[in-house]
């Protein structure tokens, strides 16, 4: 499903317009990031948790040479489901 698809379905439900409708899934996204850049956790009781984990620096490789390479630590977004998404999806 795209962002314009989702932004449809949201404006059918909620009997909005699909510009207000696009508003409101924009100011959604917004919040999240905004909240998982200042390091917080966004949750919703029985659909899941938005929060931030961090990746530790590491070796790899590169695939077409072999040769050794360092990965540097970096944070990463994770979305963790809760139980009421869990089943539904099941």
């Amino acid at each position: 499903m795209t962002k314009q698809e989702f932004v449809d379905q949201v404006a059918d439900r909620a009997g909005l317009s699909k510009k207000d409708a696009g508003g409101a899934v924009d100011a959604f996204l917004e919040t999240v990031e905004d909240a998982l850049k200042r390091g917080s956790e966004v949750s919703f009781s029985g659909f899941g948790k938005f929060s931030v984990s961090q990746r530790s620096a590491r070796e790899g490789r590169n695939p077409a040479t072999g040769e050794r390479i360092q990965i540097a630590a970096s944070k990463v977004p994770r979305f963790t489901a809760g139980a009421g998404l869990k089943k539904a999806v099941k």
